[in-house]
This record gives structure tokens, sequence and C-alpha cells, in this order.
């Protein structure tokens, strides 16, 4: 069947999106690479004419053109899922809010009703293919947020990366009430940071553990880069991907043969993701790569799915942890920084895959604005922190001093272990608080 006449009658201009939000209405932007950029620009114009309109984003690569037009917030309400470093910056000028919940329930959430009904979803997509339909590029919850929209926009990106399924990838041109050609803006792009010398010496520590035919979990920045690397040069063999974020170094991985996915217990052969952020060359790799599954993050995130794969480990990073085991990623105090994304999900998960190991890296230590040298481990969590991993779910913790497992161990026991990790100038004083605070008992030596 042809679909070009179909598609004729159903392009708008971005103006004409943008027209069709009312003050008050609830309007998502696609997730990640499916930021609507043209649309947020034409709506941005109209910002003088809207009040109270309510905003829903995840993780914008890009400052949301609404937010520069509103600084003060007055007409545009703007929320995220999951904080980047841009909208980061937003929530520190008061005008961003975080939605706080586990990276895999975003899908029920707009399915059970628990997350507000679209008005109105903009969502970034490929150009359609023959058979009608647009993929998403990032998978992540873009149908869900589709399929319970009020009206379905999206804005075709001819930038955008093709992810095979899979399921949930791809949204029919029937199940869409209008389209907006984008040949404007660029999917975003993030170039990669490069590893501090901390964080190869812990590296090397956590790609120690990582054994042939492990299926792997990595989050973003220089820490799990700087892992991939080291598997590639110590030639670990048969990697499998299961994760949530496909990033640079798994493409670099793949071209080293680490990854082969052939040892996997679920979906053999395909490294399985919901969503990719990087370079233009990690697009290009990304697109039609039958070697690539794009699941809906309900699925990659489920812990019951992510266990059925043997030897998973996931390896992920932490702002702070206290003595306790309790693990904050998300924030400094009250300055919120992410979000608790997959973290959780795939600590569960991990931990109960047959030979799993669910792995939280830290540095020990940190400098504040001032200059001042502080400990990552330390005895109570600093007022306003978010606790992203529960003491319950922790076992692993590495710093670049060691690594610890946690689980099935006293509460002392687990403060004597950190410790043992934190940075040799504060252990001293961690020690005398433990003490002063009973999480060390008295007979303990």
């Amino acid at each position: 069947m042809d679909y070009r006449e179909e598609y004729r009658k159903k392009l708008i201009s971005a103006e004409q999106a943008a027209a069709l939000v009312r003050s008050g209405a609830w309007v998502d932007y696609g997730a990640i690479l499916s930021f609507p950029s043209l649309v947020d620009e034409a709506l941005a114009g109209r910002a003088l004419q809207l009040e109270q309109v309510n905003i829903r984003g995840c993780l914008c690569l890009k400052e949301p053109e609404v937010l520069k037009a509103d600084p003060e917030g007055r007409r545009f309400i703007y929320n995220e899922w999951h904080f980047s470093g841009i909208s980061r910056a937003f929530h520190d000028l008061g005008c961003c809010s975080y939605i706080p919940y586990n990276l895999g329930e975003g899908p029920e959430l707009y399915r059970t009703g628990a997350a507000h009904r679209p008005d109105v979803a903009f969502v970034g997509v490929t150009p359609m293919d023959g058979e009608g339909f647009f993929n998403f590029g990032t998978v992540e919850k873009n149908k869900a947020v589709c399929d319970m929209a009020g009206t379905v926009v999206v804005e075709v990106n001819p930038s955008m990366p093709w992810i095979m399924g899979g399921y949930d990838e791809r949204i029919h041109i029937s199940e869409v009430d209008h389209i907006v050609e984008n040949s404007k803006f660029q999917v975003g792009e993030l170039a990669q940071s490069p590893p501090t010398e901390v964080e190869r010496l812990l590296a090397r520590r956590v790609a120690g553990v990582v054994e042939d035919g492990s299926t792997v979990q990595l989050g973003i920045g220089g820490l799990p880069n700087e892992v991939g690397r080291l598997l590639i040069e110590q030639g670990v063999k048969d990697i499998g991907i299961h994760t949530e974020l496909f990033t640079e170094c798994m493409m670099e991985m793949f071209h080293a043969g680490v990854i082969t996915n052939a040892k996997k217990t679920l979906h053999p052969g395909r490294a399985v993701c919901t969503f990719a952020i990087g370079s233009r060359k990690l697009y290009d790799f990304l697109d039609h790569n039958a070697m690539i599954a794009g699941f809906p993050v309900d699925y990659t995130n489920d812990p019951n799915i992510i266990a059925r794969n043997c030897k998973m480990v996931s390896i992920n990073s932490a702002v702070q942890v206290d003595l306790q085991g309790q693990v904050s990623s998300e924030s400094y105090g009250y300055r919120h920084i992410s979000g608790t994304g997959g973290q959780l999900q795939f600590v569960r998960g991990a931990y109960a895959s047959p030979g799993g190991k669910a792995i939280i890296c830290l540095p020990s230590t940190y400098r504040d604005a001032e200059d001042k040298v502080g400990s990552r481990i330390v005895a109570g969590l600093s007022p306003g922190t978010i606790v992203t991993v529960p003491r319950t779910d922790v076992s692993w913790i590495a710093t670049e001093y060691g690594m610890v497992n946690l689980k099935g161990k006293t509460v002392w026991e687990r403060a004597q272990s950190l410790i043992s990790i934190a940075h040799p100038d504060f252990r001293a004083a961690l020690e005398e608080q433990a003490r002063r605070f009973n999480i060390i008992p008295k007979g303990v030596p």
C-alpha cells in the first residue's frame, strides 16, 4: 500500500503543530533523541499567548526553547523524567522540576493513568518506511506516550537512527494525527567525557571481575567508557549487552570483537537496549543494525527480565554512600543531579542473575566549590540527599581503593568494609563517627 497520500494530508508546519496546544494542557516531548526541536521552537514563539502549559521531557540534549522563552516559568511548567546536564542547570535556576520514578515504570505510568494523560504528544521520529512506519530512534516510553495522547504529532528528522526491534520501536502512520518535517535540527549528540586518573584506577578494579561470556550493563560517563576500553585491552571474550543505554564504548567493543552476544541466555546474538546517546558515528552504527534490538524501557529494565541473563554484570556510578550502605546517585544534598534512572532495577536484576554482579562505583573523594576535598563515603548522607539504592539492595561497592560486598553483613561489618575502601585521609574520622553513632558497637575491635 502507498501511504504517501495519507502522509501528505497529515503534513503540517511546526507553527500549526504548536497551535494545537491550549493553556493548561499537558504536553509531552519525546524522550532523549526524540526531542521535537522544531516544534519546541515554534511553541516557544507562542509563550505570550499561553498560560500554565505543563511540559514533560526526558534527558534533553539541547536547551528547550520554551525554557529560554519563559525563564520565570510563568507560561510553561517544564518537568523531566531524567535530568541531563542541561536540565540540571535549569533546575538550579528554579525553572525545571524532576519526576521521581524508576525508569522502567514509564510506560505503565502512562497506560494506567498514573501520569497525566498527554493532551498533545510531540515526538521525533525517522522518515517513514515503505510500510508506513516511523521509528522512534529512542524506544524508551515513546510508544506508550503516543498510545495515550489525545493528539499525536511526529516530527520527522532525517538524522534519526532507525533502531531495529524488539517491539514498540515504531509507530504507524495510521496512529499519527499530524506530521511535521524537520530539516533544521539534527538529533542531539553528547561528547564522551575522558576518565580522570582516579576513574582509570577504579575502572581497572571493576573490569577485572568481568568474566568471559558475561552480559553487561554500563552507565554513562568517563568511568563506564574506561571499563569498556579495559575489557577490549584485556581481551575479554563473548560479552553480551543488556542495557538501557547503548554507549560509544559498546560500539568500540563491537568493533574489537569483544561483544558478540553469542553466550547470552536471553536474546542471543543481539545487544538489547532502549536508547542511545553519543556521536554521529554511534548513530550511524546503530542505524538499521540487525545486531541491535531496541525494546521499550519497561522490558529492558524489568529486574525479572534482566535476571534471565546469566552472569549479568551491572556497573553504575554513585555520588555518595553512607556507612550502612545507602547509595545516592542522583543528588548532592538538595541539588538534583540526574535521576533514579534504571540503577535500582539493574542492581536488583543483576544480583538475581545466576552468577551476576551488581557493582556501584564511586571515586573515594570529591572537591567542593572552594576546592576542599571531601569523602564520598560518609557516616550519614548529607541533608536532602536522595537514596537511589536502599542498603537492603546493595551488594558490591567499589572505589579506587578496593571492592567490598555488603550482602549478608551486619551494619558494623558494612561500616568496616566501607571504611577500608574510603580514602586513607578520612578513615580515622569515619571510624570515630561510626563508633560515636553506634554504627559499630562497643565490643567490636
